[in-house]
């Protein structure tokens, strides 16, 4: 049975890849190239390059290759620029899904797992904050993902294609063998920024916003390591294929670290003290979210394995050591 993975040459995707392989899955990269990159495929996976959107292109794949599994990672992914452009968000993460959902009926497939967010919450009420909790988001980046989760329940009820949706919090880290990590030219992710400056790839960094409501004023978030995310999804995977029901399940390790409590964990396992600047808020980042992650434990089987900010750190730092080797090398 072929699994095909959406985005599977970026960051959470490769991954994803990495773990499907390692069980024995034949499986099916389709990804435009534009944020992920071909060195991140392993030869033992076939890679596609085009868009999830190119109806005639998904629905020729899903019956040629005969997929049985779609799991979805491909998406515009940074808050801000959601703000800024929110038609683009709409059109390539909404949109786009929607024609992907048409072809997976049309071509019978019946397991979908779709790469969703915490930012379907937006502020939340209470933390750890649970699947229940009021969907309320603050950012286009998060609306667009709250619809495909919409019509995947639609879709479900009207044609018998079951899901799990994972609202992923703070993915990081890289895999644990060194095979692939956050490999984004201009990623924003804290960490990954954190570690650039660190190895003087960036001259300072930024810290946006230290007056949250939270201990130290700056924002709270859940880092999921990223290999314990893939895990995750192959749970689900495992799931649906034993007729498991259609779930949306939250992947964090419900604890939170600030910002400020990151960057200090960065310089002390690189022993580098490099120059942070303080900047004012962003639009769109809440002051703090913690993932309750009972369902996923209780639904799917899945428990973390590398729960530690400072492995998770070394893990990045070993990454970007590796990136800057390759360029060298070029």
């Amino acid at each position: 049975m072929t699994v095909l993975v959406t985005g599977g040459a970026g960051y959470i995707g490769s991954h994803m890849v990495l773990e499907l392989l390692d069980a024995g899955e034949k499986v099916v990269v389709l990804d435009n190239l534009s944020t992920g990159r071909r060195a991140s495929v392993p030869p033992q996976a076939e890679l596609i390059v085009g868009d999830f959107g190119d109806e005639p292109l998904v629905r020729d794949l899903l019956s040629s290759r005969g997929v049985k599994a779609i799991i979805h990672f491909a998406a515009k992914i940074i808050v801000p620029e959601s703000v800024a452009d929110p038609l683009g968000y709409y059109l390539n993460n909404t949109a786009s899904a929607r024609s992907l959902l048409a072809c997976a009926v049309e071509q019978g497939v019946k397991h979908f797992i779709f790469s969703s967010t915490a930012a379907v919450y937006g502020e939340p009420e209470m933390n750890p904050v649970t699947e229940g909790e009021s969907l309320k988001p603050v950012s286009p980046y998060g609306r667009s993902k709250l619809m495909v989760e919409w019509m995947l329940e639609d879709v479900s009820r009207a044609h018998g294609l079951r899901y799990v949706a994972l609202r992923y919090f703070n993915v990081a880290g890289a895999d644990p063998k060194g095979r692939t990590g956050q490999s984004s030219p201009n990623a924003t992710h804290l960490i990954k920024v954190a570690v650039q400056a660190a190895l003087g790839m960036r001259p300072s960094m930024e810290v946006f916003g230290v007056d949250y409501p939270t201990p130290d004023g700056s924002c709270l978030r859940d880092y999921i390591q990223v290999t314990d995310l893939a895990r995750a999804h192959m749970a689900a995977l495992n799931h649906l294929r034993a007729g498991g029901e259609s779930l949306t399940c939250n992947c964090g390790y419900k604890r939170g670290y600030s910002v400020l409590e990151v960057i200090e964990t960065v310089k002390r396992v690189s022993g580098v003290d490099f120059d942070v600047k303080i900047s004012g808020r962003r639009a769109g980042d809440p002051a703090a979210i913690v993932a309750a992650n009972e369902r996923a434990r209780e639904k799917l089987g899945w428990a973390p394995i590398h729960d530690n900010l400072e492995e998770i750190v070394r893990q990045a730092l070993a990454w970007e050591k590796t990136l800057l080797a390759e360029k060298a090398a070029s």
